[in-house]
């Protein structure tokens, strides 16, 4: 698959003003098939249990995915959106750093499928297996 790779600052001002800053989530690296992120475990990204919300999770998974299919868009598609996701809770964290690496399985012109694993950087657990697949979108197209 032929893509017009973004770099991690463009990724990265794509952000402010959404979920994603909220979170605090940020691109670290990039590159052909992979992409990777971070966000801090914060108070207000934890359950009322006192353990990171599984919907943080997902959300980390998902935006780390999302951004790497945005980074690989065919020529003339506009955009993307998640059509269907997945994920495997194997962990939590309660501080520290979480990471999130992306790795492109399905390249397609209409669609893309992306495996996420995120993992608690202190302790090198993984938190959660994740899979999404993005329908690729083009002008004019329903």
């Amino acid at each position: 698959m032929k893509s017009n790779l973004m770099t991690v600052e463009e990724l990265n001002a794509w952000s402010p003003g959404s979920l994603v800053e909220l979170l605090g989530i940020s691109i670290v690296s990039i590159e052909e098939g992979r992409l990777t992120g971070e966000c801090p475990v914060r108070p207000e990204l934890m359950a009322p249990n006192g353990y990171l919300h599984a919907a943080t999770v997902v959300a980390i998974a998902d935006t780390v995915a999302g951004f790497g299919t945005r980074a690989h868009l065919p020529e003339g598609a506009l955009g993307f959106t998640t059509i269907e996701l997945k994920s495997n809770f194997l962990g939590t964290a309660r501080a520290g750093m979480v990471d999130c690496e992306a790795v492109l399985r399905h390249g397609g012109r209409t669609t893309q499928v992306w495996d996420a694993t995120v993992t608690h950087r202190d302790t090198g657990k993984v938190i959660a297996l994740f899979r999404c697949s993005q329908m690729i979108l083009y002008p004019g197209r329903g």
